[in-house]
């Protein structure tokens, strides 16, 4: 396969299997924490009228779902890419961090989970996706 095509494919698998990580997440985070009584989960207005009902515990699935999927998503365009495999990795951190910096200004959240996201959720978890990815290929 050509490697730009192999890179291309790295990086949109990497971003779409880590969006499904995060989604998936989400998904189960009110099963296991449910969210405060009276708080609208399923839409974005709901979310915005609610969230100072949030507590501490309510942050820790999107604080995850943020990290692993973008954990997983640099790990896998990290061992699919053919060249350059830790900017690749990287890119992923950034896309998911873009994504991240656009959450932050529709669903306002409280400043200390602001800072913990946008500084631990992705560009380390997508170092760390590249550097198990450089353990895994080596082993």
């Amino acid at each position: 396969m050509h490697p730009i095509l192999r890179n291309t494919l790295a990086v949109l698998a990497g971003i779409i299997v880590g969006s499904i990580v995060n989604m998936a997440l989400i998904s189960v985070s009110g099963s296991v924490i449910p969210p405060p009584s009276g708080a609208d989960v399923t839409t974005t207005e709901g979310l915005q009228a609610s969230m100072h009902l949030f507590e501490p515990k309510h942050f820790i699935f999107p604080f995850l779902a943020h990290a692993l999927g973008t954990l997983t998503g640099a790990f896998l365009a990290a061992t699919l890419a053919a060249a350059h495999k830790f900017k690749f990795a990287m890119a992923i951190g950034v896309f998911f961090l873009a994504g991240g910096i656009a959450s932050v200004f529709m669903l306002p959240s409280p400043a200390w989970f602001t800072i913990l996201d946008l500084t631990f959720a992705y560009l380390p978890m997508a170092f760390a996706g590249y550097a198990i990815s450089r353990r895994t290929i080596m082993a």
